[in-house]
């Protein structure tokens, strides 16, 4: 098997995610088109390599192995805007977008700000805060499978809740998403209510994947683990945060053992206090399959 000649050999992942953990890749690629995403995913389909697609890095913990096949880096970046109606590549930051809205007047992704990840993540864990998901103002969403073959999906045929979407279980990469916002003059105050009130509660500026355990029903995690006296704690270079108790933060050589012993720290004294079950929004990717 002959590599193509933009694949990148043993690329440390460490460089590529927000949380600043992870051994080599095998392989790494980047695409800038739909076709180059199409190129990528046959190719990875044809010689039964396995591959995950990456953004920005953020919401997922590598293995201190690495990963034992290809990373597609999502580098879609186009955009396309009518009344308020955005057209937009899924490699695309969304925290831009949210933000080059708000300025427009525009309203429904003001939440969006300050989130480290790509539309295309956005839209396939259905990515959300102060209230509002992007699930909200979706009209459409372009998904290329790993056979290469495009598919449109609208809205109503998408399963959406929180922090999920059928999408999850596709196999391939969004592409394209159209998202429809309203008028609204406060908007860009909205926005940047959110994020002053974020740069106060959350973690800002350290190296974290972000929000590390769903909320349980009516339940906030961060409160949960706060009060299983959880905060502060740490194993090796990771610390539960100071801020926000539901993240995690790379003090520096932080591991993807450092992490899972202390998740697992945290997991156990909320059942102990709580008796409540928290479960992981982090995304852990193994080394290989089987580790699963």
């Amino acid at each position: 098997m002959q590599l193509p000649e933009d694949f990148n050999n043993d690329v440390l992942l460490s460089t590529m995610s927000t949380f600043g953990i992870g051994g080599p890749a095998r392989h790494c690629v980047e695409v800038s088109s739909v076709e180059e995403m199409q190129e990528a995913l046959r190719y990875c389909y044809d010689n039964k390599l396995r591959y995950i697609i990456l953004g920005k890095g953020s919401n997922c913990l590598f293995d201190d192995r690495g990963f034992d096949g290809v990373i597609i880096v999502n580098k879609i970046t186009f955009i396309e805007h009518a009344d308020g109606v955005f057209t937009v590549g899924g490699g695309y930051s969304f925290a831009l977008l949210g933000i080059e809205a708000s300025k427009m007047g525009l309203s429904g992704l003001e939440f969006a700000a300050g989130i480290p990840g790509t539309v295309g993540g956005a839209v396939a864990m259905n990515a959300g805060a102060a209230g509002s998901d992007v699930s909200d103002v979706i009209v459409d969403v372009v998904h290329i499978d790993e056979k290469g073959e495009s598919s449109l999906y609208k809205k109503e045929e998408i399963d959406f809740g929180y922090r999920h979407s059928s999408l999850q279980k596709i196999p391939g990469a969004v592409v394209a998403a159209t998202l429809s916002l309203k008028h609204d003059p406060q908007a860009f105050n909205k926005q940047n209510e959110i994020v002053r009130y974020r740069k106060e509660t959350q973690p800002w500026g350290e190296r974290s994947a972000g929000c590390v355990f769903r909320n349980p029903a009516s339940l906030s995690a961060g409160a949960l683990i706060e009060g299983s006296f959880m905060k502060g704690a740490k194993v090796g270079g990771a610390r539960v945060s100071n801020v926000h108790a539901n993240f995690i933060v790379n003090e520096g050589g932080a591991t993807c053992e450092d992490v899972f012993a202390l998740i697992a720290t945290i997991k156990k004294q909320v059942k102990k206090y709580y008796d409540v079950v928290l479960e992981e929004e982090i995304r852990y990717i193994p080394y290989q399959r089987e580790e699963l």
